[in-house]
C-alpha cells in the first residue's frame, strides 16, 4: 500500500513541486484546497493524480479522516513582506487559524507526523528569535501553538525554515524573475543599492528537503524532530547575483542601483546558524 501525504499549499510554487516529487517517489498525495483555488494552473499529472479535498471553513476533522495520511505537510501561508492594518485578519487566518485547525484535526484522528514550513526571517540579524516582519512573527507564533499539540497529542514534527527560492515555472514576482524580465525587455529596473545578501535555493532542492523529512517521519524517526534550515550555505549580494545571471543569460541587465531605498528591517546578512536536515544537500547550483 502506498504511503499517503496530506498537503496544504499545493497550488503554490513549492507545493506543486513537492506534490510531483512525492508522486514520483511512489506516495499517494491528497491536498486541501479552497473553493477559489485555481486547479487548472496545476500540471495535468497533479490534476489527475491528486485526491483533492475542498475546505470551506470550519473543522478539518472530516478531511483528515477521509485522507488517512501517514504524514501531513503544511505549506499553505499568506506571505506579505510589508503589511497594512487591514491585512492582519488575513495574516492571522492563513498563518495561525488554518494551521491550528489542521493540528486539531490531526489530534482528533490520531495523525502524528507533521512537516511544516518556517522562514529564515524569524531570525533577523541572526538572533535566536527576532521577526523581520509580521509574517515571520506569525510563523514563530505557530511554532509556539504547535508545542501544545506536541505535548498533548504526541505530535512528531519537523520544521523546515526556507530562504529565497527559485526555479523553472516560477510565476511569483521575485527578484530573479524581475532581473530576467529586465534583461529581455531592456527596460531599466529600479532597485536598492544591492548590497543585501541572499541565500537562494532551487525549488527542486527545497522539495527534496520536505520529501526527506516526510520519509524520516514515516519511518518513525522521532530523533529527527525539530527545526532545520534549508540553506544554500552561501550568501551573495544582490549585485553579485545580477552579474551571475547576466553570464547565464548572455545579456546585460539594465539596473539602476540605488534608485530605491532599502526596506525597513532589510535583511543584509541571512541567518546562517541553522542546522541542516541530516541527509539533505543542495544539488542545483546555477546561481549560488
Amino acid at each position: 500500500m502506498k504511503k499517503r501525504m496530506l498537503l496544504t499549499g499545493i497550488t503554490g510554487f513549492i507545493g506543486r513541486h513537492l506534490a510531483c516529487r512525492m508522486m514520483e517517489e511512489g506516495w499517494a498525495v491528497a491536498a486541501i484546497v479552497r473553493p477559489s483555488s485555481d486547479l487548472m494552473a496545476l500540471p495535468l499529472a497533479l490534476r489527475e493524480g491528486v485526491d483533492f479535498h475542498v475546505y470551506e471553513g470550519g473543522t478539518l476533522t472530516d478531511i483528515v479522516s477521509e485522507a488517512k495520511p501517514k504524514v501531513v505537510c503544511h505549506l499553505a501561508s499568506l506571505y506579505l513582506a510589508k503589511h497594512e492594518s487591514e491585512d492582519i485578519p488575513a495574516l492571522v487566518a492563513s498563518n495561525i487559524l488554518f494551521g491550528t485547525e489542521l493540528l486539531e484535526a490531526m489530534a482528533k484522528n490520531n495523525v502524528r507526523r507533521f512537516v511544516f514550513a518556517g522562514t529564515s526571517w524569524q531570525h533577523y540579524q541572526g538572533a535566536r528569535y527576532s521577526p523581520v516582519n509580521l509574517y515571520a512573527a506569525k510563523k514563530e507564533a505557530f511554532v509556539v501553538l504547535l508545542r501544545y499539540y506536541d505535548e498533548t497529542a504526541g505530535l512528531h514534527a519537523v520544521g523546515l525554515k526556507l530562504f529565497d527560492t527559485y526555479g523553472e515555472g516560477d510565476t511569483r514576482r521575485k527578484i530573479l524573475a524581475l532581473l530576467q524580465e529586465a534583461a529581455e525587455t531592456g527596460e531599466e529596473l529600479a532597485l536598492s543599492p544591492g548590497d543585501q545578501k541572499l541565500d537562494l535555493v532551487h525549488v527542486d532542492d527545497v522539495a527534496d528537503a520536505f520529501r526527506l523529512a516526510a520519509e524520516y517521519l514515516a519511518e518513525d524517526r522521532e530523533d529527527i524532530c525539530g527545526e532545520y534550515a534549508v540553506s544554500a550555505g552561501v550568501a551573495l549580494s544582490l549585485k553579485e547575483i545580477a552579474v551571475r545571471l547576466e553570464t547565464l543569460l548572455g545579456k546585460k541587465i539594465p539596473v539602476h542601483w540605488g534608485a530605491r531605498p532599502y526596506r525597513d528591517r532589510e535583511v543584509m546578512e541571512p541567518w546562517s546558524t541553522g542546522r541542516l536536515l541530516p541527509g539533505w544537500k543542495r544539488r542545483r547550483r546555477e546561481i549560488m
